[in-house]
């Protein structure tokens, strides 16, 4: 017995307006004999219940109520018009008639001809803006054209074939390049275009299409280039004058954003250069380290104005309270403040439970470039103490010790023996 699945035609007769999904509607009630139950008869009498009660499926859909869901899918796939995969399309010997028929249809004729066809079907695709079916026939075309194999019939006229495979590449391309163009892709775009431009390098829709796809990439210098190639064969070509003035338009916004950055730029190496002489002129000892700290726009700075020589230095600083590892950020101290200023404002601290450090009981340190310590100023401008002495400036921070007096020899003998070991 055949294990094919059967699919019935329908009769010619068929009323096409009968809705096969809609409930059966009931028939009238007829009168029925009864059968009393009598002993044995209760498994006779629980069947003709149920033969009464459900009603009977059309015969064309009879053939498929033994079938499970996955049996029915399956069945519809070997179907052409509801085949969601080709690899499931075949019988048990890999072989579908219906669909062997529809693929020798569609490679009869010339390659021209069944070029032509894929172009044609890419057309439709494309008029309903269904631009992945579209480029996919379109790919096919070109694929048929440029195939090296020979399976499609003999030209009966050569230089007719020649001129119709050479119009659908050209048109399969530009019309590809218009589905790429929709998909936003647009590096094929380009490559479309300029495969079209080298069989018709006046091809006006190729230079549009390549210089919105080339704009929309941001490439303007090459966007203005092809613009301005199809206006000298088209001057009057609208769609490319738009896109001709949008990319004058960005070209413009770019070179402002350039001028800019290269105002910025000049600005800052002016600031850097101002700076680097103000230090020098004070004689203050910079150094950075390959691991500066994060202090995110906190750096040495001339304010209030970065270019004028007479403007105070500013120095991002730290005080460090060692005994206690505390510490403050200041982020300008001017070069003309003292530690003390600063202090004033800082104490009490919040921490310090046994008020240990007010402006009269605490001593200053800051390291030397050797290594060392030297006793800062309280009350010494902030110049003072780094001009011309053997502080330096790490990384663009100072670093400033407080240190309770009553605790400096241990802060200093910790520091003489960390410096020793």
């Amino acid at each position: 017995m055949s294990t094919h699945p059967r699919i019935e035609e329908l009769p010619d007769d068929f009323d096409e307006s009968l809705d096969l999904n809609a409930k059966p509607k009931p028939e009238p009630a007829q009168p029925q004999e009864v059968e009393l139950p009598v002993p044995g008869n209760e498994e006779r009498l629980r069947k003709l219940q149920e033969e009464s009660l459900d009603p009977k499926l059309p015969p064309a859909m009879a053939a498929v109520e033994s079938h499970t869901t996955d049996e029915l899918a399956d069945i519809l796939n070997k179907t052409p018009l509801f085949m969601t995969d080709i690899s499931k399309a075949g019988d048990e010997n890999g072989e579908n008639i219906m669909l062997d028929a529809l693929r020798a249809l569609q490679n009869e004729g010339t390659r021209g001809d069944v070029a032509q066809n894929f172009r044609e079907q890419g057309n439709e695709s494309a008029r309903e803006k269904r631009w992945v079916d579209a480029k996919e026939y379109y790919t096919k075309a070109i694929a048929v054209l440029r195939s090296k194999e020979n399976k499609w019939d003999a030209p009966e006229d050569e230089a007719e074939e020649a001129k119709l495979r050479r119009e659908v590449e050209e048109a399969s391309h530009i019309n590809r390049a218009l589905c790429n163009l929709e998909l936003k892709n647009y590096r094929s775009t380009t490559l479309d275009c300029a495969a079209v431009l080298k069989l018709n390098p006046r091809n006006v829709k190729a230079y549009y299409r390549s210089a919105m796809a080339l704009y929309a990439l941001d490439k303007i210098a090459e966007a203005e280039d092809v613009a301005s190639r199809g206006l000298a064969l088209d001057p009057e070509n609208k769609p490319l004058q738009a896109v001709a003035a949008k990319t004058a338009e960005r070209k413009a916004a770019l070179e402002r954003i350039a001028a800019k950055r290269r105002a910025e730029d000049e600005r800052t190496q002016k600031e850097k250069v101002l700076l680097a002489t103000a230090l020098r002129a004070r004689q203050i000892r910079t150094r950075k380290t390959e691991q500066p700290p994060e202090m995110e726009d906190a750096n040495i700075r001339l304010t209030p104005d970065p270019l004028s020589p007479e403007s105070t230095l500013e120095f991002p600083t730290v005080l460090l309270y060692p005994m206690d590892a505390q510490s403050d950020f200041i982020k300008g101290f001017s070069e003309a403040s003292s530690i003390e200023d600063h202090l004033e404002y800082i104490f009490p601290l919040p921490w310090d439970t046994k008020k240990e450090y007010t402006i009269q009981n605490v001593d200053c340190y800051m390291d030397t470039h050797t290594g060392g310590l030297i006793k800062a100023g309280k009350k010494l401008p902030l110049l003072q103490i780094l001009s011309g002495s053997k502080v330096e400036v790490v990384d663009e921070l100072v670093r400033i010790y407080v240190v309770p007096t009553k605790k400096s020899k241990e802060f200093i003998a910790a520091i003489k023996a960390r410096k020793e070991g």
